[in-house]
């Protein structure tokens, strides 16, 4: 079966656009693809997810076990472990595994607390 060519008639209502109009309407379009599915990520998260990003970014379990039950305990899970040691990271401009290690120890959490308004 032979499909056939509608690329004309289906682009008309984009036709007229410039190229600016065009990538406004492409990131407007991205944004409402993403947009339920980040909302889905923050209020579907668990500490095994949670933990399972920390090992992707190079963490050591132990360490991630300790940054997730940190997050947890200050109400920070929500937003996101691998969120919580990003942030941190930046702060001290450091790679992951030391942000977390940091993090497990105990330091830091006054900044990720202070962005998101921990619940403790």
């Amino acid at each position: 079966m032979v499909r056939p060519d509608t690329y004309h008639e289906v682009r008309q209502h984009l036709a007229d656009l410039s190229d600016a109009e065009l990538e406004v309407r492409f990131w407007e379009g991205a944004r409402a693809v993403v947009e339920p599915l980040v909302e889905l990520a923050r209020t579907h998260t668990s500490p095994s997810i949670e933990r399972s990003v920390l090992m992707r970014m190079g963490i050591d379990s132990p360490t991630c076990m300790a940054v997730v039950a940190e997050c947890e305990k200050r109400g920070l899970l929500g937003h996101g472990a691998g969120h919580v040691v990003l942030v941190l990271m930046q702060v001290w401009e450091c790679e992951a595994p030391e942000a977390a290690r940091r993090l497990a120890a105990g330091e830091g959490w006054e900044v990720a607390e202070a962005k998101w308004g921990g619940a403790r």
